[in-house]
């Protein structure tokens, strides 16, 4: 699965189909820290992605 993380900005190439979770942990991110967004969408943790996902991480950022 294609994945493109901000922050810093890279792409990078995974293979799968594995669980949001698990792409989560292998990547070393924290759940709660990121969205993870499929199609302009926010995939839930317990989705399952295919290999040929193409899927985007972006941090949470909150503001006052």
């Amino acid at each position: 699965m294609k994945v493109l993380l901000q922050y810093p900005s890279r792409e990078i190439e995974i293979s799968g189909p594995m669980s949001v979770t698990k792409l989560l942990r292998k990547l070393d991110l924290n759940r709660e820290s990121v969205l993870v967004i499929g199609s302009g969408t926010l995939i839930p943790a317990d989705s399952v992605l295919a290999d040929d996902a193409e899927i985007e991480i972006r941090p949470v950022i909150s503001g006052g």
